[in-house]
């Protein structure tokens, strides 16, 4: 009879052992779905809201840290364009007539400057070389022609504000337009960021550089 007890106290306490164990632990089928259940919300390009994409789209649409030719292709293009705004903006500091304006022009060297520094370091990662000096940048939109850079190397005063004003909103809607697509093409993660962080900010002074051409 005591044996008989003894067996039954330890088929109660293993099946309360059993017990606890699963009670602790959530089933894998319950956490498998809650994971490809979960809503994924993709950023808005600049000016756009963000949306929720379902199980199928966010599969290929979350960046990864493989990078792609589009990538590739747009690092290299900003270098270039980049180098072109910082070219216009450091003849503002000498031949423009506001204050304002200098100041604008300082601002773009600031942030475009050290973003070259970092698309080149990006190329190196990747184990290749950033683009020459000479590079043609004839399909680049935005990009100012050589007559119009001449233009603004001799003009001085009002006419070089107005000029400089001009050619640095067209390129900083060109390098919004670079942004845009490769969001679209693009698969890396730092690219992304990168583009996101380019679009905004030049948004931002492109809506500076109208208030300043609303003034006579």
């Amino acid at each position: 009879m005591r044996v008989k007890l003894v067996f039954a106290a330890l088929a109660v306490l293993t099946a309360t052992a059993c017990s606890a164990s699963s009670a602790s632990e959530p089933p894998p089928a319950a956490s498998t779905m809650a994971l490809s259940t979960a809503p994924v919300i993709a950023p808005g390009r600049p000016g756009e809201v963000a949306r929720t994409l379902g199980a199928d789209e966010a599969a290929t649409a979350v960046p990864t840290p493989t990078a792609n030719a589009a990538d590739v292709r747009y690092v290299r293009d900003m270098i270039v364009h980049h180098r072109q705004a910082l070219e216009m903006a450091t003849l503002a500091l000498t031949h423009a007539d506001s204050a304002t304006v200098r100041a604008l022009a300082s601002r773009i060297r600031d942030s475009q400057g050290p973003e070259v520094q970092v698309m080149s370091l990006w190329l190196g990662q990747q184990g290749l070389r950033g683009p020459d000096h000479h590079t043609e940048h004839g399909d680049m939109p935005g990009m100012a022609t050589p007559e119009q850079l001449r233009a603004l190397a001799t003009a001085s005063g009002p006419e070089f504000d107005r000029l400089f004003l001009q050619l640095m909103t067209a390129h900083h809607r060109g390098a919004i337009t670079m942004s845009e697509e490769v969001l679209t093409h693009g698969s890396h993660l730092r690219v992304e960021e990168l583009a996101n962080e380019i679009a905004t900010t030049q948004a931002g002074e492109i809506r500076r550089m109208a208030r300043l051409r609303s003034f006579p």
